[in-house]
């Protein structure tokens, strides 16, 4: 499987993440899978993101960055049965989408059951995710590099 995460946060470095409604407990940015494999991971996330907050990852204001990174990890047991025979790692590609501050955003109830936006640093220690938590603290690199990348 390959897959999304998309870190959404704000300028000021604002992250919002929210609780999946299978696993209580358990904060994350948003993620998804692709639809089919010819499914670019940029249309995944613009998806994936409408699906999981209703936010427009192309709106006006908004900045959707591919990162660069991917990260492969292995598929917690409890989530296995959504994949093939024998499939136990997943390759996913990250993202982190800019909206100018933070909103109430429209969960489906079937994946998340709550929501919140953390300082950064703040965001990392929420994640039960070590991939997810470790894009977080990216954030502030990344972010910058962007910033500079869209001034040109």
């Amino acid at each position: 499987p390959r897959s999304v995460l998309v870190v959404i946060h704000t300028p000021a470095l604002e992250v919002l993440l929210i609780e999946r409604a299978d696993a209580p407990g358990f904060w994350q940015s948003v993620t998804g899978s692709k639809d089919h494999e010819s499914e670019s991971f940029e249309a995944t996330a613009v998806r994936e993101v409408h699906e999981e907050t209703g936010l427009d990852a192309r709106a006006a204001g908004h900045l959707l960055t591919d990162w660069g990174l991917e990260n492969v990890y292995e598929i917690y047991p409890q989530w296995r049965h959504r994949y093939a025979p024998g499939v136990v790692h997943n390759t996913e590609h990250v993202f982190g989408l800019c909206i100018p501050h933070a909103v109430a955003v429209t969960l489906n109830p079937r994946e998340h059951r709550d929501q919140i936006w953390l300082p950064w640093i703040d965001a990392v220690d929420r994640c039960f995710s070590p991939s997810n938590a470790e894009a977080i603290s990216w954030l502030p690199r990344l972010f910058a590099r962007a910033a500079v990348d869209q001034a040109r």
